[in-house]
């Protein structure tokens, strides 16, 4: 992608000229409007609860968060707030990008402004190739796909499997994640079923239907959280697909956890790959529980963004520290958190120092309903130490 002169110089200009000694400018790119804002809102107020708790931290530097839209997932948006971020206000960083599209747009922009870039959820597995300034906190794609590929297969005596999935980058690398690894274990894909884009929740009924004819035994299904993870659990009860022998699997993004204490019991059975849940006994992730109700109330419930944009600002902290505040150099921000690691609301977590991508445990999860008569999960079976499968394998674009 080809940047004016114009353009390049106000980039350079924006990170060379010096912010205040004090004050660091962090740019928070995320959905604030839309069908899409609760995902933002997610990560918005984990990024908000962890800099209000541990403020003190930083002794005499501050960091301010300076928040823009980062609109429909496809990404032009993202691209026109990145720009205004690193010129107009001299962000050190950027961080946020619910959306895959968004970090794909932004990542010359890292590169040209030599600003680390840093994702708190964006999951297609490629994207941490297209800059050596962007590093991933979240998961990629294949994080949990992959393993669920090889679990569906050889645990759940899954022999035939459909996949569907709403149709943008991380849909297709679900897809191909889960296809690849539980092909490798025996199983077959008997179908793949595109269902809509990401900016609208379309209705998922034709595509269910389709599926519950096919009669595979497993249907493994992608879809970007929220409104959509309502949509499809809503449709796979009203087709009674369970009673037809369909067993619904997927990756943690159908049982977000503030939209799991709304669904039904039909949501009862799921088989999830993940690596947070509300119901997760660590210490951390206690805490973490403890201090977000505290912050915004018995109802509301951190989900798996939440967690990973709980240690994407731990990561900006330990930046902020290794460096004395000192974050003009966006290659030495990079180097400072390659191999960092903490033990946060997920768990141990670290990052990979070749590929700048998270490294974590993914839990095969069953949703069920618990002692108090609300639904949360039950852990099954874990993977420790999960590295992106895309990368190891070298798979298309994970190969360059």
């Amino acid at each position: 992608m080809k940047f004016s002169a114009a353009l390049a110089a106000a980039l350079a200009l924006g990170f060379t000229a010096a912010a205040s000694a004090d004050t660091i400018k962090v740019g928070v790119v995320l959905p604030y409007s839309g069908v899409n804002a609760a995902l933002g809102n997610q990560i918005d107020k984990a990024f908000d609860l962890y800099l209000k708790l541990h403020a003190k931290d930083l002794g005499d530097h501050k960091i301010e968060l300076v928040k823009r839209d980062e609109g429909p997932p496809s990404g032009a948006n993202a691209r026109t707030v990145v720009t205004e971020l690193v010129t107009n206000d001299r962000a050190k960083i950027v961080t946020g990008f619910v959306f895959s599209p968004s970090a794909i747009a932004a990542a010359p922009l890292a590169t040209q402004a030599k600003v680390p870039m840093l994702i708190a959820n964006a999951g297609t597995a490629w994207i941490t190739n297209l800059s050596p300034y962007i590093v991933r906190f979240s998961f990629s794609m294949w994080s949990p796909a992959y393993p669920m590929g090889t679990y569906a297969a050889k645990d759940l005596g899954c022999k035939t499997a459909a996949a569907g999935y709403t149709d943008f980058p991380p849909g297709q690398d679900s897809v191909l994640a889960f296809k690849t690894a539980y092909e490798k274990a025996g199983g077959k894909v008997v179908d793949e079923v595109r269902m809509g884009n990401p900016a609208q929740v379309p209705d998922f009924t034709p595509f269910f239907q389709r599926v519950k004819d096919e009669h595979p035994d497993c249907f493994y299904v992608f879809v970007p959280s929220g409104a959509h993870a309502a949509g499809v659990m809503k449709t796979y009860g009203e087709l009674k697909m369970r009673e037809a022998g369909v067993k619904l699997i997927g990756p943690m993004d159908l049982i977000p956890d503030y939209e799991l204490a709304r669904m039904s019991d039909a949501a009862v059975g799921l088989i999830v790959m993940g690596h947070y849940a509300d119901d997760y006994d660590n210490p951390a992730n206690k805490d973490f529980i403890k201090e977000w109700h505290a912050a915004y109330g018995p109802d509301s419930y951190p989900d798996f963004m939440s967690a990973a944009g709980w240690d994407t600002m731990a990561a900006i902290f330990h930046a902020v520290q290794a460096l004395n505040g000192n974050l003009d150099d966006g290659t030495k921000v990079v180097d400072t958190l390659k191999g960092w690691s903490t033990d946060g609301p997920r768990g141990h977590i670290a990052v990979d120092p070749q590929t700048r991508d998270v490294v974590q445990a993914e839990h095969a999860e069953e949703v069920v309903k618990k002692a108090d008569g609300k639904l949360g999960v039950k852990v099954l079976a874990t993977f420790p130490d999960v590295k992106d499968e895309c990368k190891v394998l070298k798979v298309g674009r994970c190969g360059q």
